[in-house]
């Protein structure tokens, strides 16, 4: 029987998905459509794609090398299609094939199926709005869509019951993963451009009683890198923290929450050194921006690519400078410290809420308090608070356009930085309290976060109610 791919199918999946699972749509010589494969698909494939292309699909067993040659090609012909068609726009799936400097964007209208155009002015939107996050969270009647932006939950939209498992497919086909698995949750990653921007997604499925839900994270890979004199920091405390980056050797940890810009503190830290004569090695998951002259390596868990292993590798590659994305565990903090001592100079993260609990953190994780004294050189927490919009002045009640009625428009940083001296590491050799050390480091210097965030606040940055709830767990 003679076949012909189904261009619906073509157009919906990525051909990565067809050698993926072996197998194509087509159509037989009465137009009948048909999931051809060389071997029965699990039932739940079978049905998704059906479901997906508005139809249900029988199976018809065929060779694997005529699937080979339908699948090669449809998207051969596709792609001579996209070539006459050069401003058209693309979906999600195209968008993945091709080489980032010859992608379409999302800034393009497209007259695809409902679901292609739903998915991607979502995502449009969501870059638009610069926002960090994308949650699609089903609930029994609907599914809310809320949106990550300067750090907040932001309902933006509600979809139909009726077409929730569509959406949540076509992320995942976008994201390269397993589509007929809805048990387990699944990652997957894939890259969209606007105009200019490069956009890593990062997808990550999880089920639900009523349904999967998916988080998107969006990572602008077309945005600049800042320098520390533009984070925002008191001139105090960027010359203490210069200082402090600028060292042979030792620790220096970046702590904070997720989203509170840790990364981008950390590449700013590394712009300001010379690696022209000092060779920078850096371990990261994920990769955010591209750094001149500085290996980065992705961690992959999966493939047993850990920080600790990775760690190891690198200590093989004559590095001055290591920064490590997280210390998750005993054995990466172990092996940063030991790197430290050595004659590195080693950055990295922590999840704690002020500077000093990063020390007794460091000592909960099982390294002595005599190797974290000799280590760490200093402690930067941050938080990032709402800047107050512009146009509306951050007035309550305003319908303003920029902000959204927000208030709010952009973030900027607070931090405080512990620098540890003489006594801070004979009270840290001593195991004091987070509550001891912090107090040795204010009576040193240091300001607190809501000390700091209060002086935005007087400066007519932010609100006092902003300050509060990024530094509320702080100060309990």
């Amino acid at each position: 029987m003679r076949w012909a791919a189904c261009k619906q199918f073509v157009e919906f999946f990525p051909i990565e998905f067809c050698r993926q699972h072996g197998l194509i749509v087509a159509l037989d010589v009465h137009g009948k459509r048909a999931l051809l494969a060389s071997e029965p698909p699990a039932f739940e494939l079978l049905d998704n794609v059906g479901r997906l292309l508005g139809s249900p699909l029988s199976y018809v067993a065929v060779p694997e090398d005529e699937i080979e040659t339908l699948v090669d090609g449809a998207y051969e012909d596709r792609a001579r299609g996209e070539s006459r068609r050069a401003q058209e726009a693309v979906s999600l799936d195209e968008l993945l094939q091709q080489p980032s400097d010859t992608r379409d964007d999302l800034l393009e209208t497209d007259s695809r199926g409902p679901v292609v155009r739903l998915v991607n002015s979502l995502l449009l939107d969501a870059i638009q709005k610069c926002a960090s996050d994308i949650h699609l969270q089903p609930f029994e009647a609907t599914m809310i869509v809320r949106m990550r932006i300067d750090g907040v939950l932001i309902e933006v939209q509600r979809i139909p019951k009726s077409i929730q498992d569509e959406v949540v497919s076509r992320l995942k086909v976008a994201g390269q993963m397993n589509i007929a698995e809805k048990r387990l949750p699944q990652d997957g990653r894939a890259t969209v451009c606007v105009g200019k921007r490069v956009i890593d997604l990062r997808l990550a499925s999880m089920p639900t009683s009523f349904g999967e839900r998916v988080v998107v994270r969006l990572l602008d890979k077309s945005a600049r890198l800042y320098e520390l004199s533009e984070l925002g920091m008191d001139n105090r405390t960027q010359a203490r923290f210069r200082d402090v980056v600028h060292a042979e050797h030792g620790l220096i940890l970046v702590t904070g929450p997720t989203g509170s810009g840790k990364s981008t503190t950390l590449y700013a830290a590394l712009k300001e050194l010379d690696t022209s004569t000092r060779n920078a090695v850096t371990l990261e998951d994920p990769i955010e921006y591209q750094l001149e002259g500085i290996s980065q390596t992705q961690i992959n868990t999966k493939k047993g690519m850990t920080f600790a292993s990775g760690l190891r590798s690198v200590l093989r590659q004559d590095p001055d400078i290591i920064m490590l994305g997280e210390i998750r565990d005993e054995e990466t903090a172990m092996m940063a410290v030991q790197s430290s001592l050595t004659g590195h100079l080693v950055l990295s993260t922590l999840h704690t809420n002020d500077a000093a609990s990063a020390i007794t953190r460091m000592l909960d994780l099982g390294i002595e308090p005599y190797l974290v004294a000799s280590s760490v050189l200093a402690v930067l927490a941050q938080r990032l608070v709402r800047r107050k919009c512009t146009d509306c002045e951050g007035i309550p009640g305003v319908e303003c356009e920029t902000c959204g009625g927000t208030r709010y428009r952009g973030r900027e940083l607070i931090s405080e930085l512990l620098i540890l001296n003489d006594g801070i590491r004979k009270l840290v050799q001593s195991r004091a309290n987070a509550s001891e050390i912090r107090d040795a480091g204010l009576r040193s210097g240091m300001q607190l976060l809501r000390d700091v965030g209060m002086e935005k606040v007087q400066a007519g940055i932010t609100t006092q109610e902003e300050v509060e709830r990024v530094t509320m767990r702080t100060s309990l």
